[in-house]
């Protein structure tokens, strides 16, 4: 985003945002929006999010929206990942991974990624746990993080008031963008 925030010295600061279960998810800080008497922070991740799908044979792929940080399935993908010498990360909002990841062939990609309504994923791994077989891909689409901030802590925008939230700050920003 080109209307980021820098500091003194250009960089994009990094925030940590934490959600209502106490996980965390360290991000850059790409704007403040202020909406009445709240602030708001639109940020993403510094690691790479990814999502976990349940692949199917002759079917479309069925995106996992929540998964225990216990669950047995991402005790394969830290071994599947381990091996790529990436790390998983179980975070607040998404799950993410660290590491040196590869630039996607764009000849590769097409077959590689899958469409989700309306957003497109790159496979980053695929594994089998108990006879079904899974993948982690990584969102093509930028992915954003509200956070409200609070007393300068940045606490995750959840639920019922993301959804009263989101119309206003997307409304804020159309207003931010100059008219071509």
């Amino acid at each position: 985003m080109s209307a980021s925030v820098p500091n003194n010295s250009g960089e994009v600061p990094t925030v940590v945002v934490s959600d209502s279960k106490g996980s965390d998810l360290l991000c850059f800080l790409e704007q403040l929006i202020p909406l009445g008497d709240k602030e708001y922070a639109l940020m993403t991740p510094v690691d790479t999010p990814v999502s976990l799908f349940k692949l199917r044979e002759n079917d479309d792929p069925e995106l996992i929206e929540t998964i225990a940080s216990s669950e047995p399935i991402l005790a394969v993908a830290d071994v599947v990942l381990q091996e790529h010498d990436l790390t998983l990360l179980r975070s607040a909002v998404t799950l993410t991974v660290t590491g040196e990841l590869e630039e996607p062939d764009p000849e590769e990609l097409e077959e590689d990624s899958i469409d989700d309504e309306s957003e497109t994923y790159e496979l980053l791994v695929s594994f089998k746990v108990e006879d079904h077989e899974y993948g982690l891909y990584i969102p093509l689409d930028p992915f954003f993080v509200v956070a409200q901030i609070v007393d300068g802590q940045a606490i995750l925008v959840e639920g019922d008031e993301f959804d009263k939230v989101q119309p206003l700050i997307e409304a804020e920003l159309e207003e931010r963008e100059p008219l071509h």
